[in-house]
């Protein structure tokens, strides 16, 4: 196996096909043109989670077991490499006024694949402010949790790449919503849709964003 991740090693998802560039979840732009203090998406944080600028779009996203940029620790991680695949802890700011809900994604962005693999795919109560370690666990209901398919499955599964493929990176991204999430295109059930089918079919306008990446090498 760190024979076949060797051999991979230059071929990565990229973030071009992640959520976060998607068109339909970037963040409108403001209802006043002009005005130098709207911004389209949150602004970049430090290694410390504090933003570079303030704004009032801002949203942010930390969690106490790891920093932006920061390894994601075995605890977290598939079971397969021993691993408990429990989801970590994560906190947001209170998200904008008018936000209905809160859709969370979290992807691996260099899984040597066309497109980066989806590893969860949850919608919060946006008054919740935050997930108990664990809280993305298929096997069990979490008050202000709805879990949706994910690449594989449905609910957390926890970074296991390649061994020898070098450091993946796992993005999660958070999104404030106008509206709760439907059926994409009024033909496949919510609960059923895959991930690929599901985001760009997101048509509740995204009020703010955030995102926090976690590394994790065998």
């Amino acid at each position: 196996m760190t024979l076949l991740g060797r051999l991979l090693r230059n071929r990565r998802a990229g973030d071009t096909h992640m959520a976060w560039n998607l068109p339909n979840l970037r963040v409108q732009p403001p209802s006043s043109p002009g005005d130098p203090s709207d911004v389209e998406d949150s602004p970049p944080t430090s290694r410390e989670g504090l933003p570079d600028s303030p704004s009032r779009e801002q949203l942010i996203l930390s969690s106490r077991h790891f920093g932006d940029g920061d390894a994601i620790a075995l605890e977290h991680c598939a079971k397969n490499i021993g691993g408990d695949d429990t989801s970590p802890h994560l906190a947001w700011t209170p998200p904008p006024p008018g936000t209905a809900q809160l859709l969370l994604v979290m992807e691996d962005i260099d899984v040597p694949l066309p497109k980066p693999a989806v590893h969860c795919v949850a919608l919060l109560d946006p008054a919740s402010g935050q997930l108990a370690p664990g809280a993305l666990d298929a096997r069990r209901a979490t008050a202000g949790v709805h879990l949706l398919r994910s690449t594989i499955g449905r609910g957390y599964h926890g970074p296991a790449p390649i061994k020898g493929h070098g450091p993946h990176r796992y993005v999660f991204q958070l999104f404030a919503l106008a509206a709760p999430v439907a059926d994409p295109l009024g033909t496949t059930p919510l609960d059923r849709a895959r991930p690929r089918a599901l985001l760009p079919a997101i048509s509740a306008p995204v009020l703010a964003r955030a995102r926090l990446t976690g590394v994790h090498e065998r």
